[in-house]
């Protein structure tokens, strides 16, 4: 499979540090970010989110995603990037 062509991205995400009080503000960019992006599927849970979508477009989300929250305070980003097959959803 060509990388960029029609290969599709399953990306699970955390920053931190957590607060159980309220959001931090890292924790708000991640969320404004991913839901900026023109991703196939967004996920955001309160300890762990899930992005999916064309190779390219989760990709710059990435990066815009890392360049932010870093930004906004983040201290950890923990990614996990998976090639999605055809036909896996």
């Amino acid at each position: 499979m060509a990388f960029g062509g029609r290969m599709r991205l399953r990306v699970e995400f955390t920053t931190e540090p957590f607060d159980l009080d309220e959001a931090p503000a890292h924790a708000l960019v991640a969320r404004e970010v991913v839901e900026a992006a023109e991703l196939d599927a967004v996920d955001v849970g309160p300890f762990g989110n899930t992005v999916e979508g064309g190779a390219g477009t989760v990709l710059t989300a990435v990066d815009a995603l890392l360049r932010r929250t870093l930004e906004a305070g983040a201290t950890r980003i923990s990614l996990q990037v998976n090639v999605i097959e055809e036909g896996e959803r």
